[in-house]
């Protein structure tokens, strides 16, 4: 094993955590809002330490950052990921700090992307660098600043895509867990139900053909399925049991009350456990829906399958054992109830990936949005505690 001892910037790291809050990186092209200015803020950042970083689009200003940093000697290669996107703020009358003001009070950072996750990635920049300024280490640590998580993740299949995984031996993705180390996240997969019927004067129905009933036929079913699919499936003991959810219903566009529609719709979204098939419920939901008789046609929106990683992988047993080393505390194992990129990573790119980061799980998207200061300086130091076990290959 080759000691390295490593110090983190605790200034630093919460500091360039303030910049980057301060960027309102919403993806809202009325506003003049995209990734862009948070991703030249990294790229930055990472010229200030000599660093080379890669700027490629994954969509018109939406820009992904990747830099490279060498260890010197032989060894494996590591990835951090973050993502410089937000959710937007929301009714500003929710708020009791500015969404994007970065305000350090009361021992917590304030402001939209605080936990979810502009503290993770700045703890994982922060974290390479300390752990480059100790000395030389074997392999190299990929930092990755990505775009799009919050939406269809694009970022992150175009990192796959320009093959920049297939040398990635493990990827630790900085999402905020409070805490726990999740190797397993559950699927999404969202579907939108087309019915086409034949419009007619409301007075005379049997002239028509009415998608309204078909589309309620088909959400009193789903509720049916997801009993199945419950009983099929047990419930995972960290992502809990599979969802059937129908979340919009609507009916054409004519919104007359005498008016039968030609048109309803009905979107699902499924969220799935390992071992699930995507494909066979989405054959599912399409026989129930063309049971009722009505012309359908069902559409995958998003398709994301459940993603485990064994928790003796040599990614996860690293920064178990960081996180055991700097905390003084046991790890404690969960799940991701949504997605992340590092479910594109790990499904389409082959890169064993975990997940963990500063901030609690349960405060993203929300208003008044925090992260405790001292997480994100503690995070940072498992982060580098974790590369250097990674890399040197020490488990313990």
């Amino acid at each position: 094993m080759i000691e390295i001892d490593i110090e983190i910037d605790s200034v630093g790291v919460v500091e360039f955590t303030q910049a980057l809050v301060r960027v309102p990186s919403t993806n809202d092209p009325a506003r003049g809002r995209n990734e862009l200015p948070a991703a030249e803020l990294v790229a930055a950042k990472m010229r200030s330490w000599g660093w080379e970083p890669r700027i490629s689009e994954a969509a018109p200003g939406r820009p992904n950052v990747v830099a490279v940093v060498e260890g010197g000697l032989p060894g494996p290669t590591l990835m951090f990921e973050g993502h410089t996107d937000v959710v937007t703020e929301g009714d500003l009358s929710e708020w009791t700090v500015d969404p994007f003001g970065g305000e350090i009070r009361d021992g917590r950072l304030w402001g939209r992307g605080s936990a979810d996750m502009k503290s993770g990635l700045a703890a994982t920049l922060y974290a390479v660098r300390a752990l480059q300024l100790a000395g030389p280490f074997p392999g190299r640590v990929k930092v990755c600043a990505l775009a799009d998580e919050e939406g269809l993740m694009l970022g992150a299949h175009h990192f796959v895509e320009s093959g920049l995984a297939a040398d990635v031996d493990g990827a630790i993705v900085a999402e905020p867990e409070a805490g726990e180390i999740c190797a397993v996240a559950k699927g999404a997969l969202r579907l939108r139900v087309d019915f086409t019927g034949k419009m007619a004067h409301g007075a005379m129905p049997q002239h028509g053909r009415n998608p309204i009933p078909a589309a309620g036929a088909l959400i009193v079913a789903l509720g049916a399925y997801q009993d199945e699919l419950q009983k099929r499936f047990p419930e995972h003991e960290h992502l809990g049991q599979v969802y059937v959810t129908p979340t919009v219903a609507r009916a054409g566009t004519e919104e007359q009350v005498n008016v039968i529609p030609v048109a309803a719709s009905v979107f699902v979204d499924v969220r799935t456990l390992p071992g699930m098939s995507h494909a066979e419920i989405a054959g599912r939901v399409g026989e129930l829906a063309a049971f009722t008789g009505i012309a359908t046609e069902v559409a995958v929106l998003v398709d994301r399958p459940a993603v485990e990683v064994p928790v003796d992988d040599p990614v996860v047993a690293a920064l178990a054992a960081a996180h055991r080393a700097v905390t003084g505390e046991e790890p404690v194992y969960g799940g991701v109830p949504g997605s992340t990129d590092g479910t594109v990573l790990t499904h389409w790119g082959g890169v064993p990936s975990v997940v963990y980061g500063p901030g609690g799980k349960w405060i993203a998207h929300q208003a008044d949005e925090f992260v405790e200061v001292a997480e994100i300086v503690r995070c940072a130091r498992v982060f580098a505690e974790a590369a250097r076990r990674f890399l040197t290959r020490d488990p313990a």
